[in-house]
């Protein structure tokens, strides 16, 4: 079900000044981010149908290898540099952004539904008095009106809503990252760098960057894992969880859980996929005992292959599968641990073989 939501405000300003599309880059210690080049892959689409450039908006002091962004698909790069935009701090980046917003009025602003994102895309959307969509999983351009739609599940998932926003500018939005992929590295693109020296008022703030610290609850990330097995309620309690990690571990993989099972208690927050969550993009994901909520549904759809195991035949999870297994988990399982167990011992019998 589909249904469109005016999100207009008061026309306040000439429409017609704003021109082209901008992703909002991501950099960590000087290094470009993949988030950076999925988002391109998306402005590259939207800049294309509208006959215009695709920007990518950096902040950061030094950033490596930023000739990427040009061999990923964007036509420019605005790069507003400072030594107190090396680390993310919320205000410092929203002051920087809005004054290049106000600068170059962009058309459309698109950046990831990432801590960055999330924290930063508000604030801006605030200060500039212009509309925002969420964690969007599509975003396209109307054919009559130029509009961009941006789609996003609503009304806790049971319905997608498509947003408009026709009296104001910038349309913006967030995406989920892994939700796309990167355009193919083309290493003869160029394109026009434009770096942005702002005044140290600019990047003022009460807030002091003092250390990352790093998630030690995941021996395997579920964000970069190439396999994640994931458990759901099916699961039924937190001793029948532990065969969604057993089997994990088996493979080398990432453990992913839906949001009940993370709000059971049966494991913690940052396995957790779907919009409320995390979004993945592995080789294989394994879906046992989960029904496939939309929510859901939107954090991992775009996994190269998807093997489920449910015993409902109607789960929406079968959906999006290319290996249903209808059955019981607690039957299935035990079998496929068994399986790799004697796979493992087999290849290992043969290694010994070869090597004595």
């Amino acid at each position: 079900m589909s249904t469109y939501v005016n999100a207009s405000v008061k026309k306040e300003h000439d429409l017609s000044q704003y021109k082209g599309v901008c992703v909002l880059g991501e950099q960590k210690d000087g290094q470009l981010l993949p988030v950076t080049f999925e988002l391109i892959a998306r402005g590259r689409t939207l800049a294309d149908d509208l006959g215009c450039k695709l920007s990518c908006i950096l902040l950061g002091d030094e950033i490596q290898e930023i000739e990427q962004v040009f061999h990923r698909g964007a036509d420019r790069i605005l790069f507003v540099k400072a030594p107190e935009l090396q680390n993310f701090l919320p205000r410092p980046y929203q002051n920087a952004i809005v004054k290049l917003i106000q600068e170059e009025k962009p058309e459309i602003v698109i950046a990831a539904a990432t801590t960055t994102g999330r924290t930063v895309m508000p604030l801006v959307a605030a200060k500039l008095n212009a509309g925002l969509t969420a964690d969007c999983t599509s975003l396209t351009i109307d054919p009559d009106t130029k509009l961009l739609l941006q789609t996003r599940p609503a009304i806790g998932g049971n319905i997608m809503a498509t947003i408009k926003t026709p009296q104001h500018r910038p349309q913006m939005a967030t995406v989920r990252p892994r939700s796309s992929k990167p355009l193919p590295l083309d290493c003869n693109r160029t394109g026009e760098l434009i770096i942005k020296e702002y005044e140290n008022a600019t990047f003022l703030t009460p807030e002091k960057f003092l250390e990352f610290i790093k998630d030690t609850t995941q021996t395997v990330s579920i964000e970069d894992a190439e396999i994640i097995v994931s458990g759901g309620k099916g699961m039924k309690n937190a001793e029948g969880f532990k065969m969604v990690e057993q089997l994990a571990d088996l493979l080398g993989a990432g453990v992913g859980a839906t949001r009940d099972a993370v709000e059971l208690g049966w494991t913690t927050y940052p396995h957790q996929i779907g919009l409320s969550g995390k979004t993945v993009a592995p080789k294989l994901y394994i879906a046992l005992g989960l029904s496939g909520k939309i929510a859901h549904l939107a954090g991992m759809q775009t996994s190269e292959v998807i093997i489920a195991v449910n015993k409902d035949p109607d789960a929406q999870i079968f959906k999006v599968a290319d290996f249903a297994i209808v059955g019981d988990v607690f039957e299935v399982v035990p079998m496929m641990i068994q399986a790799i167990k004697q796979h493992k011992e087999k290849a290992k019998a043969e290694t010994c073989a070869l090597s004595s």
